[in-house]
């Protein structure tokens, strides 16, 4: 059986995923595969807002399913996606890459970076610092903000994401994506650093919420950590 090496996430949003090395930061093994990484805290930690069985489901399944999916295709991949860092591959995803790529490696990237931008539920829950600054500058006042987000998450038709992101200009901005698309992909309609991710694809609420998207999106607010928000901006 083939050994798997698996090293420790770095500070951007849980994302920064080696293929595997035989020392950290090092050259990457041919062999070695992108693995699910842990959730920064239990199950049920989320409650009310997402359920247990919700959050069992969407790590142990979907992101799982994923990060197999992505391992199963790179075996036969060009060698240019081959040993990379998890935001570097998506970098390479233009409208050549392979659609097994692209797919299974933005549903890696999108939920590793999401795990992570969420906590426990706190009362009154509000950025701080440069980002909630920068936020205020950039669309007016933190509700003025929120209400942009949420109403773009309402009209994501079928399956994708909601996105906080930062252009090259040092922007602020609020866009959406399909499917397991994200803003470092060049094949985005959108481009630029994430900050802040929100998935609308129904198996990240419907057992609790059902077709109330509405609700799951209002009581985003509750979970969100900040602090991991903060830490993506100053990238």
């Amino acid at each position: 059986m083939k050994r798997r090496q698996f090293l420790k996430l770095t500070a951007f949003a849980g994302t920064g995923l080696w293929l595997g090395a035989p020392h950290a930061w090092g050259a990457a093994s041919a062999s070695a595969d992108f693995s699910l990484p842990p959730l920064p805290y239990p199950y049920p930690a989320l409650t009310p807002v997402i359920d247990a069985l919700t959050m069992e489901i969407h790590h142990s399944k979907h992101h799982q399913a994923y990060v197999d999916n992505l391992n199963k295709a790179l075996k036969t991949a060009d060698p240019k996606f081959l040993n990379v860092k998890l935001e570097t591959l998506m970098s390479l995803i233009d409208s050549q890459a392979p659609v097994a790529i692209r797919n299974n490696g933005g549903g890696h990237y999108n939920h590793s970076m999401f795990w992570k931008l969420l906590q426990p539920a706190k009362a009154d829950n509000q950025p701080k610092g440069e980002l909630k600054k920068s936020i205020e500058a950039q669309f007016g006042s933190f509700d003025q903000f929120k209400s942009q987000f949420q109403d773009a998450a309402l009209k994501v038709f079928g399956s994708g994401w909601v996105w906080l992101f930062k252009t090259q200009e040092g922007q602020l901005k609020v866009g959406t994506t399909a499917n397991q698309d994200n803003p470092l992909m060049p094949v985005s309609a959108i481009q630029g650093q994430p900050v802040l991710a929100l998935d609308v694809w129904e198996h990240a609420y419907y057992l609790q919420y059902q077709n109330k998207r509405k609700d799951y999106i209002q009581n985003f607010w509750q979970i969100v950590n900040w602090s991991q928000a903060e830490s993506n901006f100053k990238l």
